[in-house]
Protein backbone atom coordinates (compact mmCIF):
# COMPACT_ATOMS: atom_id res chain seq x y z
CA UNK A 1 0.00 0.00 0.00
CA UNK A 2 3.01 2.54 0.81
CA UNK A 3 4.10 2.21 -2.62
CA UNK A 4 1.08 3.02 -4.54
CA UNK A 5 0.17 5.76 -1.84
CA UNK A 6 3.65 6.57 -3.02
CA UNK A 7 2.51 6.59 -6.75
CA UNK A 8 -0.62 8.77 -5.98
CA UNK A 9 1.02 11.37 -3.98
CA UNK A 10 3.64 11.54 -7.60
CA UNK A 11 0.96 12.36 -9.45
CA UNK A 12 -1.41 14.40 -7.31
CA UNK A 13 1.71 16.50 -6.49
CA UNK A 14 2.21 18.09 -9.74
CA UNK A 15 -0.64 19.66 -12.45
CA UNK A 16 1.76 19.42 -15.20
CA UNK A 17 2.02 15.20 -14.91
CA UNK A 18 -1.56 15.27 -14.46
CA UNK A 19 -2.04 17.05 -17.55
CA UNK A 20 0.11 14.82 -19.62
CA UNK A 21 -1.97 12.04 -17.96
CA UNK A 22 -5.54 13.87 -19.23
CA UNK A 23 -3.70 14.81 -22.73
CA UNK A 24 -2.50 11.05 -23.38
CA UNK A 25 -5.72 9.61 -22.28
CA UNK A 26 -7.04 11.80 -25.71
CA UNK A 27 -4.57 11.06 -28.17
CA UNK A 28 -0.76 10.11 -28.31
CA UNK A 29 1.05 13.27 -28.33
CA UNK A 30 4.52 15.07 -29.45
CA UNK A 31 6.59 16.57 -26.62
CA UNK A 32 5.39 20.08 -28.28
CA UNK A 33 1.79 19.31 -27.92
CA UNK A 34 2.25 18.49 -24.28
CA UNK A 35 3.88 21.59 -23.64
CA UNK A 36 1.42 23.14 -25.10
CA UNK A 37 -1.39 22.05 -23.09
CA UNK A 38 0.41 22.02 -19.58
CA UNK A 39 2.80 25.00 -19.30
CA UNK A 40 5.18 22.54 -18.79
CA UNK A 41 8.91 24.09 -19.23
CA UNK A 42 11.17 21.69 -21.60
CA UNK A 43 13.11 20.81 -18.56
CA UNK A 44 9.78 19.40 -16.62
CA UNK A 45 8.32 18.00 -19.46
CA UNK A 46 11.54 15.81 -19.92
CA UNK A 47 11.52 15.04 -16.16
CA UNK A 48 8.06 13.83 -16.63
CA UNK A 49 8.39 11.66 -19.65
CA UNK A 50 11.14 9.86 -18.24
CA UNK A 51 9.39 9.35 -14.51
CA UNK A 52 6.50 8.26 -16.57
CA UNK A 53 8.27 5.82 -18.84
CA UNK A 54 9.97 4.45 -16.13
CA UNK A 55 6.54 4.15 -14.33
CA UNK A 56 6.23 1.85 -17.56
CA UNK A 57 2.98 4.31 -17.92
CA UNK A 58 3.82 5.64 -21.33
CA UNK A 59 5.90 4.63 -24.58
CA UNK A 60 7.79 6.62 -27.31
CA UNK A 61 6.49 6.12 -31.13
CA UNK A 62 8.84 8.21 -33.23
CA UNK A 63 7.79 11.80 -31.97
CA UNK A 64 4.99 10.74 -29.92
CA UNK A 65 4.17 9.52 -26.40
CA UNK A 66 0.91 7.38 -26.17
CA UNK A 67 -0.10 5.71 -23.16
CA UNK A 68 0.94 1.90 -22.38
CA UNK A 69 -1.98 -0.14 -21.38
CA UNK A 70 -1.11 0.19 -17.77
CA UNK A 71 -0.87 3.95 -18.56
CA UNK A 72 -4.12 3.97 -19.85
CA UNK A 73 -5.46 1.81 -16.45
CA UNK A 74 -3.49 4.49 -14.29
CA UNK A 75 -5.12 7.36 -16.27
CA UNK A 76 -8.60 6.05 -15.99
CA UNK A 77 -8.77 5.21 -12.05
CA UNK A 78 -6.78 8.39 -11.27
CA UNK A 79 -8.67 11.02 -13.18
CA UNK A 80 -11.87 9.24 -12.14
CA UNK A 81 -10.70 9.75 -8.49
CA UNK A 82 -10.45 13.46 -9.78
CA UNK A 83 -13.34 14.25 -11.03
CA UNK A 84 -14.90 12.26 -7.33
CA UNK A 85 -12.90 14.59 -5.22
CA UNK A 86 -14.20 17.60 -7.51
CA UNK A 87 -17.79 16.92 -7.13
CA UNK A 88 -17.11 16.06 -3.52
CA UNK A 89 -15.77 19.60 -3.01
CA UNK A 90 -18.68 21.09 -5.04
CA UNK A 91 -21.06 19.60 -2.39
CA UNK A 92 -19.67 19.55 0.69
CA UNK A 93 -21.10 22.78 2.12
CA UNK A 94 -24.81 21.46 0.95
CA UNK A 95 -23.92 17.32 2.10
CA UNK A 96 -26.58 17.84 5.49
CA UNK A 97 -29.48 18.86 2.55
CA UNK A 98 -28.84 15.75 -0.09
CA UNK A 99 -31.35 13.48 -0.16
CA UNK A 100 -31.55 10.27 1.71
CA UNK A 101 -34.90 8.80 1.80
CA UNK A 102 -35.62 9.64 -2.00
CA UNK A 103 -34.45 5.83 -3.75
CA UNK A 104 -32.09 5.81 -6.47
CA UNK A 105 -30.00 9.20 -5.67
CA UNK A 106 -26.13 9.00 -5.59
CA UNK A 107 -23.51 12.23 -5.76
CA UNK A 108 -22.66 11.18 -9.05
CA UNK A 109 -25.87 12.32 -10.44
CA UNK A 110 -24.85 15.72 -9.62
CA UNK A 111 -21.65 15.62 -10.48
CA UNK A 112 -21.72 18.65 -12.54
CA UNK A 113 -24.30 20.50 -10.88
CA UNK A 114 -24.71 24.55 -10.10
CA UNK A 115 -24.46 25.25 -6.50
CA UNK A 116 -26.30 28.07 -5.28
CA UNK A 117 -25.88 29.46 -1.70
CA UNK A 118 -25.57 32.59 0.07
CA UNK A 119 -22.38 34.45 -0.25
CA UNK A 120 -20.82 36.39 2.38
CA UNK A 121 -23.06 39.75 2.79
CA UNK A 122 -25.09 38.50 0.16
CA UNK A 123 -27.81 35.64 1.23
CA UNK A 124 -29.98 36.03 -2.29
CA UNK A 125 -28.12 33.78 -4.45
CA UNK A 126 -30.33 30.61 -4.23
CA UNK A 127 -33.41 32.78 -4.55
CA UNK A 128 -32.49 34.60 -7.28
CA UNK A 129 -30.99 31.11 -8.98
CA UNK A 130 -34.37 29.18 -8.55
CA UNK A 131 -36.27 32.56 -9.89
CA UNK A 132 -33.66 32.21 -12.71
CA UNK A 133 -35.27 28.61 -13.04
CA UNK A 134 -38.36 29.79 -12.81
CA UNK A 135 -38.74 32.36 -15.56
CA UNK A 136 -36.96 30.24 -18.10
CA UNK A 137 -39.11 26.82 -17.86
CA UNK A 138 -42.18 26.19 -20.27
CA UNK A 139 -43.30 23.35 -17.72
CA UNK A 140 -42.74 22.71 -13.95
CA UNK A 141 -43.10 19.73 -11.54
CA UNK A 142 -41.79 19.23 -8.24
CA UNK A 143 -42.87 18.53 -4.86
CA UNK A 144 -41.55 20.68 -1.22
CA UNK A 145 -42.68 20.81 2.37
CA UNK A 146 -40.95 24.62 2.18
CA UNK A 147 -43.01 27.55 1.93
CA UNK A 148 -40.51 29.47 -0.99
CA UNK A 149 -40.08 33.87 -0.45
CA UNK A 150 -42.65 35.86 -1.91
CA UNK A 151 -40.24 36.43 -5.02
CA UNK A 152 -40.16 32.80 -6.08
CA UNK A 153 -44.02 32.75 -4.91
CA UNK A 154 -44.38 35.81 -6.99
CA UNK A 155 -42.56 34.08 -9.92
CA UNK A 156 -44.27 30.64 -10.17
CA UNK A 157 -47.82 33.15 -10.06
CA UNK A 158 -46.68 35.07 -12.87
CA UNK A 159 -45.49 32.27 -14.98
CA UNK A 160 -48.52 30.00 -14.75
CA UNK A 161 -50.75 32.76 -15.71
CA UNK A 162 -48.49 33.60 -18.66
CA UNK A 163 -48.83 30.06 -19.67
CA UNK A 164 -46.28 28.19 -17.85
CA UNK A 165 -47.96 24.02 -16.94
CA UNK A 166 -47.54 23.82 -13.11
CA UNK A 167 -47.63 20.13 -11.67
CA UNK A 168 -46.70 20.60 -8.05
CA UNK A 169 -47.37 18.48 -4.67
CA UNK A 170 -47.34 20.22 -1.62
CA UNK A 171 -47.32 19.04 2.20
CA UNK A 172 -50.41 20.27 4.26
CA UNK A 173 -48.28 23.01 5.52
CA UNK A 174 -46.98 24.49 2.72
CA UNK A 175 -49.74 24.18 1.23
CA UNK A 176 -51.37 26.77 3.50
CA UNK A 177 -48.52 28.85 4.18
CA UNK A 178 -48.46 29.57 0.08
CA UNK A 179 -52.03 30.41 0.28
CA UNK A 180 -51.78 32.29 3.23
CA UNK A 181 -48.83 34.02 1.00
CA UNK A 182 -51.62 35.94 -1.40
CA UNK A 183 -54.73 34.39 -1.27
CA UNK A 184 -56.63 36.25 -4.46
CA UNK A 185 -52.95 35.62 -6.32
CA UNK A 186 -52.64 32.08 -5.51
CA UNK A 187 -56.52 31.45 -6.27
CA UNK A 188 -56.37 32.59 -9.59
CA UNK A 189 -53.01 30.72 -10.47
CA UNK A 190 -54.81 27.36 -8.65
CA UNK A 191 -58.09 27.72 -10.97
CA UNK A 192 -55.84 27.97 -13.97
CA UNK A 193 -56.02 24.89 -16.24
CA UNK A 194 -52.68 25.14 -16.56
CA UNK A 195 -52.40 24.03 -12.87
CA UNK A 196 -52.85 20.62 -10.90
CA UNK A 197 -52.08 21.00 -7.65
CA UNK A 198 -51.39 17.58 -5.10
CA UNK A 199 -51.02 17.31 -1.26
CA UNK A 200 -48.95 14.62 0.37
CA UNK A 201 -49.08 14.31 4.21
CA UNK A 202 -45.25 12.39 4.54
CA UNK A 203 -42.88 13.59 1.54
CA UNK A 204 -39.64 12.03 1.16
CA UNK A 205 -36.55 13.72 3.02
CA UNK A 206 -39.81 16.38 3.86
CA UNK A 207 -37.97 18.08 6.58
CA UNK A 208 -34.46 18.09 4.59
CA UNK A 209 -34.84 18.91 0.98
CA UNK A 210 -37.68 18.97 -1.94
CA UNK A 211 -37.75 18.81 -6.00
CA UNK A 212 -38.09 20.84 -9.07
CA UNK A 213 -38.03 19.66 -12.81
CA UNK A 214 -38.04 22.48 -15.22
CA UNK A 215 -37.25 22.18 -19.11
CA UNK A 216 -33.75 21.30 -19.27
CA UNK A 217 -32.70 21.19 -15.57
CA UNK A 218 -33.82 19.18 -12.30
CA UNK A 219 -33.00 21.04 -9.05
CA UNK A 220 -32.57 20.11 -4.99
CA UNK A 221 -33.94 22.82 -3.08
CA UNK A 222 -32.68 22.80 0.43
CA UNK A 223 -34.51 24.07 3.60
CA UNK A 224 -33.37 24.72 7.11
CA UNK A 225 -35.09 22.20 9.40
CA UNK A 226 -36.27 24.85 11.72
CA UNK A 227 -36.96 28.27 9.65
CA UNK A 228 -38.14 26.66 6.35
CA UNK A 229 -35.73 29.06 4.49
CA UNK A 230 -34.25 27.91 1.56
CA UNK A 231 -30.51 27.69 1.97
CA UNK A 232 -29.02 26.32 -1.21
CA UNK A 233 -30.34 25.32 -4.92
CA UNK A 234 -28.34 22.44 -6.41
CA UNK A 235 -29.42 21.81 -9.74
CA UNK A 236 -28.22 20.33 -13.17
CA UNK A 237 -29.10 19.83 -16.87
CA UNK A 238 -27.30 15.87 -16.45
CA UNK A 239 -30.08 13.17 -18.33
CA UNK A 240 -29.38 10.52 -15.81
CA UNK A 241 -30.27 12.91 -12.79
CA UNK A 242 -33.58 14.15 -14.67
CA UNK A 243 -34.40 10.70 -15.49
CA UNK A 244 -34.08 9.68 -11.76
CA UNK A 245 -36.08 12.86 -10.35
CA UNK A 246 -38.94 12.05 -12.75
CA UNK A 247 -39.10 8.52 -11.63
CA UNK A 248 -38.79 10.31 -7.79
CA UNK A 249 -41.48 12.64 -8.82
CA UNK A 250 -44.00 10.47 -10.48
CA UNK A 251 -43.81 8.15 -7.42
CA UNK A 252 -44.89 10.68 -5.01
CA UNK A 253 -47.46 11.86 -7.20
CA UNK A 254 -49.02 8.78 -7.32
CA UNK A 255 -49.72 8.57 -3.52
CA UNK A 256 -50.55 12.01 -3.46
CA UNK A 257 -54.27 13.79 -3.14
CA UNK A 258 -54.97 15.97 -5.97
CA UNK A 259 -56.69 19.23 -4.51
CA UNK A 260 -59.33 20.29 -7.26
CA UNK A 261 -59.31 23.82 -8.22
CA UNK A 262 -62.93 24.50 -7.04
CA UNK A 263 -62.21 23.14 -3.89
CA UNK A 264 -59.21 24.74 -3.05
CA UNK A 265 -60.19 27.20 -1.03
CA UNK A 266 -61.95 24.89 1.24
CA UNK A 267 -58.99 22.21 1.15
CA UNK A 268 -56.85 25.27 2.82
CA UNK A 269 -59.71 25.90 5.68
CA UNK A 270 -59.90 22.51 6.56
CA UNK A 271 -56.18 22.50 7.14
Amino acid sequence: MDSAIADIEFLARSTHRVGVLEALETSPRDRADLKAVTGASSPTMGRILSDFEHRRWIVRAGRTYELTPLGEFVADRFLNLCEAMETEHKLRDVWQWLPREMEGFSVELFADAVVSVPGPGYPYEPVERLTHLIQETTRMRGFDTIVQKSINNEAVCDAVLDGMELEYVFSPTALEGTYAWNPERVRAVATSENCTVFVHDNLPDGDRCGIGIVDDRVGICCHDRTTGALVAIIDTDSPAAREWAISVYEGVRADASPVEATAFETFIEAN
